[in-house]
């Protein structure tokens, strides 16, 4: 007999078929099915920044964290969100990387300086990682491992009176495809998505957008052994660059027609 844990995951799946897109990205016009709130979400930013920040070590560099922090509310000024707390830190890490968790929560790790060069490289990347907060892509995610979740439910509920070995040799097939036919480039997407707000965050703000592609061009001729697109959750380093570059056209425009131009900024 079907239990309840089953009856709501199959009332789950119904809903995420059939029920209409709960929100909008702003500035793609993507439709988007969600099932948390935009306060449940900036909640999980705002535990899950905290205990990041209590086990790293913030940089002591105080011409760079104000660097970080002024770009940070340049970025912040333009996407019109005054409901988030923004918060804008250095960590100390040899990381090539840099987050912004819901409600935005940004942190640059040092070791992504050298890529970024300048400020309209800082802007390029805090564009980008402010994107992501903007536009939900936390909540999707979280949305989309509920609903890969009640999905396994199905399979295995399926294979009930299968062998210990067919139901086992089912979840893994399920787990691969899954992950392979749906994670993997729901989030490229979310990247993609993320490149095209980002470039048009920094041209608002007064940076020049071009520093985009010269951005990812230095990621590319730094980076190393990376899985084929398929297997990975970012776009390739040329896909990226060539859709920056199909965007160019748009952003140089909102970048000339500007009330403030900073160019490149200060090299960092």
């Amino acid at each position: 007999m079907m239990t309840v844990k089953r009856y709501a995951m199959w009332g789950l799946l119904v809903v995420a078929l059939v029920c209409p897109a709960c929100t909008t990205v702003e500035g793609t016009g993507r439709k988007q099915f969600m099932l948390v709130t935009e306060s449940q979400e900036q909640q999980m930013g705002r535990d899950a920044y905290q205990q990041i920040l209590s086990k790293e070590t913030l940089s002591s560099d105080a011409r760079m964290t104000g660097i970080v922090r002024r770009v940070g509310e340049r970025i912040a000024a333009v996407v019109n969100r005054p409901d988030f707390a923004w918060e804008f830190n250095l960590i100390e890490s040899p990381q090539v990387n840099a987050f912004c968790l819901p409600g935005g929560k940004i942190a640059v790790y040092t070791g992504i300086l050298p890529m970024m060069e300048n400020e309209a490289g800082m802007a390029a990347v805090m564009g980008h990682e402010v994107a992501h907060a903007v536009a939900r892509h936390g909540g999707e995610r979280v949305t989309t491992g509920i609903v890969a979740g009640a999905f396994g439910e199905v399979v295995q509920y399926g294979f009930r009176g299968a062998s210990p070995a067919a139901q086992s040799a089912a979840m893994q097939a399920y787990g691969i495809t899954a992950n392979v036919g749906a994670i993997m480039p729901f989030g490229r997407s979310h990247e993609s998505e993320a490149d095209s707000l980002g470039l048009v965050y920094a041209a608002k703000a007064g940076y020049d957008p071009r520093e985009a592609v010269a951005l990812w061009r230095r990621m590319k001729a730094a980076s190393k052994n990376r899985p084929p697109e398929f297997l990975s959750t970012h776009p390739s380093t040329d896909r990226r660059i060539e859709d920056l570059q199909g965007q160019m056209s748009e952003a140089m425009g909102i970048y000339d027609s500007g009330s403030v131009r900073y160019g490149l900024g200060d090299r960092l």
